[in-house]
């Protein structure tokens, strides 16, 4: 499934745990997620705070996951398939790093979830481009993750500011991880990778100024 695909590709990069799988979580239908039929998004991650713990639940659109099936990333990512990976990836960044922060009783902002997708969404597009096209990856990578984004109508003003940081926020992140470590002149991936597993563990506030330190 391509959902595990994307999730296991993450526990590798960050180096943590594997534990909870997306599949076990996935909900296909909107009624059965709760969500309004006519509801924009084709994703979504539904938390609910217990005494005994979060109650989670992974909801993907199941014409997406159709696509991605018969399109799948791993094998080859291109623009026939770039925007339904970035909405699997976005779920498949969300569970692990909710899970991972729960069971360090870690707490965590919206703010630092979206931000840390976005830029899981661009480092696992890096790795899979050069995996699949001898070592490099498209130029355009960051412009077409960043900045060709587009952001639902019914979203509240809230959440629309929230994730317009969080896109701007990763953006300037990851196009400074290209500038350090990715550039033609000096090529230092082990780097590049220990830089992102440090992020990846940083609270909000730590992140927020890892980026514009």
């Amino acid at each position: 499934m391509v959902l595990q695909q994307l999730q296991s590709m993450l526990a590798r990069l960050y180096a943590v745990p594997n534990d909870y799988a997306v599949a076990d979580y996935l909900v296909t239908d909107r009624t059965h997620a709760g969500l309004r039929q006519r509801h924009a998004t084709d994703e979504q991650v539904l938390v609910n705070e217990a005494e005994d713990g979060l109650r989670i639940g992974v909801y993907v659109a199941e014409e997406v996951l159709q696509r991605l099936a018969n399109d799948n990333p791993i094998d080859a990512l291109s623009d026939t398939n770039i925007a339904d990976y970035c909405t699997a990836l976005e779920v498949v960044s969300h569970l692990p790093y909710l899970t991972w922060r729960a069971a360090r009783s870690d707490s965590f902002s919206l703010l630092e979830l979206e931000l840390q997708a976005d830029v899981d969404k661009y480092v696992a597009a890096l790795c899979l481009f050069t995996a699949q096209c001898n070592g490099r990856f498209p130029k355009t990578l960051h412009e077409r993750l960043f900045h060709r984004v587009r952001y639902h109508a019914d979203l509240d003003e809230e959440s629309s500011l929230r994730y317009r940081a969080a896109n701007r926020y990763a953006a300037r992140y990851c196009r400074r991880l290209d500038e350090r470590y990715l550039t033609c002149r000096r090529t230092h991936p082990e780097a590049w990778l220990q830089e992102l597993r440090s992020f990846y563990r940083l609270t909000h506030a730590q992140k927020l100024r890892r980026v514009v330190a």
